[in-house]
C-alpha cells in the first residue's frame, strides 16, 4: 500500500464527529460522505454537488439520516457527512458508489472504520461517543 493511502487511513482513524442532535447510543448506523472521492481533494462546489447526490440517494432508498460533519481534531479539515441508519453491507456499497476509500460504522457506541475502495482490514476505533461534539449549528465548511 502506498504512503498516501497509509497517511489517509491514519487520518481517518483520528476523525471526530460534529452533530447538532444527539443520536441514541443503541442505534446502529453508518457515517458516509461524498466529499473528496478516492481521497482526491475537490473544490467546495464539486464536493457540494456530490453531497447533494448522496443525500438524494439516501432519501431515494428511504433510509433515516441526519447531517453531520467529520473533522480533524484541529478543525482544519472538515467533510459534510451523513449518519444513515443502514446495514453495514449496504453502507459499504453506498460508499463504493460514491468512490469513498472507507466509511464508519457505529454499533452499540463502538466505532469501526470499514474499507470500501482500499485493501485494508476493518479497524475497531473504540467508543464513538467520546469523539462526538454537539453543536448548536454547523460551522461553514466552504
Amino acid at each position: 500500500m502506498n504512503d498516501s493511502i497509509e497517511t489517509l487511513w491514519r487520518f481517518y482513524k483520528e476523525t471526530e464527529f460534529l452533530f447538532t442532535q444527539i443520536l441514541s447510543s443503541q442505534l446502529s448506523f453508518a457515517i458516509i460522505t461524498a466529499y473528496n472521492p478516492c481521497g482526491e481533494v475537490l473544490t467546495a462546489c464539486q464536493n457540494g454537488l456530490l453531497d447533494r447526490k448522496l443525500q438524494h440517494e439516501i432519501h431515494r432508498l428511504g433510509l433515516p439520516y441526519r447531517a453531520m460533519i467529520g473533522t480533524s481534531h484541529d478543525r482544519k479539515h472538515m467533510e459534510k457527512s451523513w449518519a444513515v441508519v443502514i446495514d453495514k453491507a449496504q453502507a459499504v456499497k453506498l460508499g463504493c458508489q460514491f468512490n469513498q476509500n472507507a466509511i464508519y460504522y457505529v454499533e452499540a457506541d463502538c466505532l469501526h472504520l470499514i474499507p470500501c475502495l482500499v485493501a485494508k482490514f476493518d479497524a475497531h476505533l473504540g467508543a464513538f461517543s467520546p469523539r462526538v461534539k454537539l453543536l448548536l449549528e454547523f460551522p461553514d465548511i466552504g
